[in-house]
């Protein structure tokens, strides 16, 4: 009976320890698993969208200086970055040859030319003949006989024939020598355009065959210090932006890595027609006009670009990791619970493939109105609102009730912040 009895006591006393000690152990276990909203302030200020892309610094304009005659490199006038005039030497083919030529082709005119005055000395005295016996022939006809006759003026005509032959020849040894002195002029490679040498692909001594290709010699490039151009290659899905940005005289931002701390400026100058498709993925040429006063810019460099695309002044913006924040069922309140049923979107894949290209646009069209969350106690309360341009941090507000300032919820900590 005592031992009944010391059993309940010891009963009582523990089912009392564990009532009043139920609501301090639960208060802490629930502080312990307490959930930490992290916030970022919705702010004011700019806000600036970017496409962004990479491409090649080219020159302008790339002139390839080859030469049309052949022969070994005798001199060599100009080297690597070389600053050269229009119609400058570069360098200088052994011209014996051609030298030679234009002897030859002197020589083959002087004869030709020769030989015109001698047919046209025969041709004077046969004219003469063929007057004289008209003469006779008018005075008596037994004076010349036809046959005779006949051959006077088959000479003269025979004679004439050889000028026209001669002088014929003449033209041709004229043009003979004309070729033969632009291939001696040709011997001087002479730069087209003023401009710097990027390249030069010959040394002294070397062999040039120009029978069947046309040699590369130099490459130069003019204007390298005024402007220069940056090849960017754009994704199909941006062009109708960088069209939208060209038509505004958008500015285009780049660094190079040989500047890192260097932003370069310059403008759209051409968005090209000519694709280019690699495993399915369609870009499109743009070219970029930039001042280059400092040389900086050289060819072949890698630049990052930014097309300004859409710029907003003095707006409200959303953090966009608040716009990817996506809270747990049990965070929300019970009106917003709903908001989250089909994990935030309802479509299947293949219902979003047979959707019509009208609804498609439309669907694009809504998916800038989003939820963003405010902790409201220990819970979270959705707020609709509408975005606009974005850059990397912040999304333009365009409806939603929001204010300046407010916290919105970007994720979750275990401990607080």
């Amino acid at each position: 009976m005592k031992l009944l009895l010391k059993m309940a006591i010891l009963l009582g006393v523990l089912g009392a320890g564990a009532y009043f000690a139920y609501a301090p152990v639960m208060a802490y276990w629930k502080s312990r698993n307490r959930v930490y909203f992290r916030t970022a302030e919705v702010e004011r200020g700019d806000i600036i969208s970017v496409v962004n892309s990479s491409g090649t610094i080219q020159p302008v304009l790339r002139v390839d200086v080859g030469s049309f005659v052949s022969g070994p490199i005798k001199e060599l006038y100009a080297d690597f970055n070389q600053q050269v005039a229009e119609g400058e030497v570069l360098a200088k083919i052994d011209p014996r040859l051609y030298e030679a030529a234009v002897d030859r082709e002197t020589a083959s005119l002087k004869t030709r030319k020769a030989e015109v005055a001698r047919v046209e000395a025969l041709l004077e005295q046969a004219t003469k003949e063929e007057k004289r016996a008209l003469e006779l022939r008018a005075r008596h006809k037994d004076f010349i006989s036809d046959t005779e006759l006949d051959q006077i003026v088959a000479n003269r005509k025979s004679l004439k024939a050889q000028l026209e032959v001669a002088e014929a020849a003449v033209d041709q040894a004229q043009a003979g020598l004309e070729n033969a002195e632009l291939n001696l002029e040709y011997t001087d490679i002479r730069s087209p355009v003023a401009g710097r040498v990027i390249d030069r692909k010959i040394d002294r001594g070397q062999t040039l065959a120009a029978q069947f290709q046309t040699p590369q010699l130099f490459v130069v490039a003019p204007n390298m210090e005024e402007e220069m151009h940056v090849f960017a290659s754009v994704d199909e899905a941006d062009i109708g932006l960088i069209r939208r940005a060209q038509q505004r005289d958008a500015l285009v931002e780049f660094t190079v890595d040989a500047y890192p701390d260097d932003l370069f400026t310059g403008t759209i100058a051409e968005i090209r027609f000519n694709p280019t498709t690699v495993q399915n993925v369609v870009t499109y040429p743009v070219v970029v006009t930039a001042p280059n006063p400092e040389l900086k810019l050289l060819p072949g460099m890698t630049a990052n670009i930014s097309f300004q695309i859409e710029k907003r002044s003095d707006v409200l913006k959303v953090p966009n990791a608040a716009l990817r924040f996506y809270p747990e069922r049990d965070q929300v309140r019970e009106q917003d619970r709903k908001l989250l049923e089909g994990g935030g979107d309802d479509e299947t894949n293949d219902a979003i493939d047979s959707r019509s290209a009208a609804e498609d646009a439309d669907a694009k069209r809504r998916r800038n109105r989003r939820h963003v969350w405010i902790a409201e106690g220990e819970l979270l309360r959705a707020v609709e609102i509408e975005t606009g341009i974005s850059d990397s941090q912040f999304s333009e507000l365009v409806a939603g009730e929001l204010k300046e300032g407010q916290q919105l919820v970007t994720g979750v900590s275990p401990t607080p912040l």
